[in-house]
């Protein structure tokens, strides 16, 4: 009872939360030439004004939404003007270096390109991410254009970071984390992702040598922030994958905004493209929310929410499948009998309020509470033969199994359930002492989590129950009729009632400085991070771990704009429920959290070609992990060994060269070299299921010259293969071959009937839309062979064990209309 009262406590606690009014603050040091703090400037803007105090240090809140004159005025010095239209709810650092030569005067632009350079951060602007192509489009179908991200399935939102695995990125919404569903094991189970689109202002991406501020995990961060409404607004897109709706509102005193989206997706259109024919009725659809209000400048509250509910109804009916050489070409038939129904159903809300103490002071406090109940229930029968393939030209067989070598039946059976509720409490502070920031945190999670699990598969092989290999029989078949016990060949049973109390925090010290005439930033932090799990029949567990890290930046004063960074530290993930939970559905407590020691070195490089901007990012990385808890992965699933006996190694090399290919638009290009093995139980080391040495990504903005309304976009990805996994029950030491590389390219064509707005009639109808566009997209361009995992079948005369691709979609068309009002 207590412990319902605490939650009680702090959810109406900080429901008395939330964000962001129609004001920005402007705030920096004034410095004079010799580096020195200048006290008593007046800054002033409209009719407000305040003034720098001792160590330089000012703030001053300012209009937003519209040009702004700020004026920087001191006795001893000439005066600075600055020409500025701000954002809502903007902290802008300016940091004026006033002299008595000259009079400076500049106007600009507010971009996040500054910071992001020094804390080695990618920014992606939410209008690409809306306009690229993709079979899965959103913020993680562009992240895969990226060097070091990689992802070979197209259905799927999930992404591995520079050798880490899908369970490694942190992803957050506002500062506030969020959560994927637990018993997803395909990509078109999936559905949508949680981050929309059309509601997105900003997208932050760092992937690796990230700052202690953020969360325990390995591999990645993906920062998002939804936006804050300026007006009324309307926007929808409907197309053959389904549709979206957003709207826009604030009220009359702008105290109150509110953005909601819904959306709708239906991925029929994709897996009947795939190789398996079957009758596939899904439902993937979810509602969100972003409310905020402001009752004062001090104060800012904020809602986020979102529902969303997965229905994946799948009858498979017939599959064909060829493989093998030109010279011994093979194919794998089969005939299924069942269905699968599974269905996920979220709910997500989380409160934040900030509060300005003072000038130099800020806190904020964020509370989100996270349940998601799930089902998996599936029967299938599948009935197989692996067979030689006619490949005779002008033979009326031609592509026809002529002599099947293996014939066998597989029933996979499951009735597993999973009910899970993650709370968390979380208190942080910004406080600026002179030119120093301090950011700290704490934050108390709890997950309680409740999973059954009743799954198991039998397997007949030439009319021969197979038993599991650990159950050995006597079995003299067909001299003597064997009458042991029928086993299936996979069968895990488990009920799990699991609790996890979490408390950690964090504390991290940044500062601006000179070396000689360079520029130089610095950043050091430390985390530590509590865990204690419990449960039924379980004994109880609690472990703690420490975390420094640390980064230097260096802008030296060279003609040429180059940044330089070092950063690194070392980085723990706690277990979470999934990697407590070993094959047999078994927990372990005592799972100790993963270990890395990250070291990155980079060079951020901007420039201009064409006369138009450039810029080269490149990063050398590479980490030493221990404690690594072995897994393996199956499309989208991972089943982890939860024994902490390995230690592994990642390291590489991403290059990505962005910039005005075509005047006007972004695009890049991106190479990435990455190398990742494991060594498990001393047995020696081998690749990782997520070792995938070359990365190539393009990403294209381009307009037909003598149409300008017309739009083409480009989304190529080519990733080497992966390893291909092996047989249940098999050493994976024994399996090391890999897939097929994965190319792909989706291409998008877009007619803008707005684009010539500026020179129509106001009475125009099109005059009523901000964008009206008519859109043609190709996934899979070239109709590229895709493979995500191999079906084991074993060849009944040689024993073999043949791996047969499970391929991904071919190409497909797409027609979509895109509106906003």
């Amino acid at each position: 009872m207590k412990t319902k009262h605490l939650l009680l406590f702090l959810l109406i606690f900080c429901s008395f939360s939330t964000i962001y009014g129609q004001t920005a603050r402007l705030k920096g040091v004034i410095l004079d030439e010799k580096n020195q703090p200048v006290r008593d400037v007046v800054i002033s803007a409209s009719n407000k004004t305040t003034t720098s105090d001792a160590t330089g240090f000012y703030v001053l809140e300012v209009s937003a939404n519209k040009p702004v004159t700020v004026v920087f005025s001191h006795v001893s010095f000439k005066k600075i003007t600055l020409i500025q239209t701000f954002s809502s709810n903007e902290d802008f650092e300016f940091n004026p270096v006033m002299n008595d030569v000259a009079e400076q005067m500049q106007e600009v632009t507010i971009t996040k390109n500054k910071r992001d350079r020094i804390e080695g951060i990618a920014n992606i602007d939410p209008a690409t991410i809306r306009k690229i192509p993709g079979a899965n489009a959103g913020v993680e179908n562009v992240l895969k254009t990226f060097a070091g991200v990689n992802g070979n399935n197209e259905l799927s939102t999930q992404y591995s970071v520079r050798g880490g695995n899908y369970d490694e990125n942190l992803v957050y919404v506002n500062e506030i984390e969020v959560y994927r569903p637990f018993l997803i094991r395909s990509g078109q189970q999936e559905g949508l992702s949680f981050t929309n689109t059309d509601l997105t202002e900003n997208v932050d991406f760092s992937a690796g040598g990230f700052q202690a501020k953020f969360g325990d995990k390995l591999s990645s961060v993906l920062d998002i922030t939804y936006r804050i409404p300026k007006k009324f607004g309307v926007a929808a897109e409907a197309s053959f994958l389904g549709g979206s709706l957003a709207l826009d509102a604030v009220s009359k005193n702008q105290k109150w905004t509110g953005i909601a989206g819904v959306r709708y997706r239906d991925n029929s259109l994709l897996v009947n493209s795939q190789e398996t024919q079957s009758n596939f009725r899904p439902t993937f659809a979810d509602v969100q929310t972003y409310i905020t209000f402001t009752p004062s400048t001090k104060w800012r509250w904020s809602f986020l929410g979102n529902i969303s509910q997965n229905k994946y109804q799948f009858q498979p009916l017939t599959r064909q499948t060829n493989f093998g050489t030109i010279d011994d070409p093979i194919a794998l038939s089969i005939f299924y009998q069942g269905q699968e129904n599974d269905e996920y159903t979220t709910y997500f809300g989380a409160l934040k309020s900030v509060y300005e103490v003072s000038e130099n002071f800020t806190l904020k406090l964020i509370s989100s509470l996270y349940h998601t109940t799930e089902q998996e229930y599936f029967d299938i029968l599948a009935q197989y033969s692996l067979g030689e393939v006619d490949g005779s030209l002008g033979s009326e067989n031609l592509g026809s199994v002529t002599f099947s070598e293996g014939v066998g039946t597989q029933l996979n059976h499951a009735r597993n359930n999973l009910d899970a509720l993650i709370f968390n409490g979380e208190v942080k502070g910004i406080d600026k002492i002179q030119n120093n920031t301090i950011e700290w945190g704490f934050k108390y999670t709890r997950e309680d989590i409740r999973d059954r699990v009743v799954e198991w598969e039998v397997i007949d092989s030439a009319g021969f129950s197979l038993n599991p290999p650990k159950f050995v029989f006597p079995n003299n078949q067909p001299a003597q009729p064997y009458i042991g016990p029928l086993i299936p060949f996979q069968n895990v049973r488990a009920t799990n009632f699991v609790t996890i109390d979490r408390f950690s925090g964090y504390a991290q010290w940044s500062n601006k400085g000179k070396l000689g005439s360079a520029d130089i930033w610095y950043n050091a932090g430390v985390r530590g991070h509590q865990w204690a799990v419990s449960g039924s029949g379980l004994k109880n567990s609690s472990q703690f771990v420490f975390s420094p890290r640390a980064s230097i930046s260096i802008k030296p004063d060279w003609q040429k704009d180059m940044v330089f960074r070092i950063s690194g530290g070392v980085y723990h993930q706690p277990p979470f429920y999934r990697e407590l939970r070993d094959s047999t559905g078994t927990v372990i407590p005592d799972v100790k959290a993963q270990q890395s020691i990250h070291l990155v070195f980079s060079n951020d490089y901007s420039f201009k070609m064409w006369n138009r901007p450039f810029k080269l990012i490149s990063e050398l990385y590479y980490k030493s992990l221990t404690d690594v808890n072995p897994y393996t992965l199956e499309n989208v699933r991972i089943r982890y060994a939860a024994n902490n006996d390995a230690i592994a190694f990642a390291q590489g090399l991403d290059v990505r060269l962005n910039g005005e290919f075509v005047p006007g638009t972004e695009s890049w290009l991106s190479f990435g070299y990455m190398k990742t093995e494991e060594n498990i139980a001393n047995r020696g080391f081998i690749a990782r299921p997520t070792d995938q040495r070359l990365k190539f990504g393009a990403l294209f903005q381009d307009y037909m010259p003598n149409i300008p309304s017309v739009k083409v976009y480009l989304n190529i990805v080519y990733n080497t293969g992966l390893p291909g996994g092996s047989p249940s029950y098999a050493d994976v030491y024994e399996f090391q071959s890999r897939l097929r590389d994965y190319r792909r390219a989706d291409a998008g064509f877009s007619y803008v009937l707005t684009e010539n707005n500026a020179n129509r009639p106001e009475k125009h109808w099109l005059k009523k839309f901000e964008d009206l566009s008519l859109g043609f997209e190709i996934f899979n361009l070239f109709n590229n062979q895709n493979a995500i995992t191999n079906t084991w079948v074993r060849d009944v005369y040689t024993k073999n064990q043949y791996g047969v691709p499970n391929y991904l979609t071919t190409r497909v068309f797409n027609v979509k209309l895109t509106a906003k009002l």
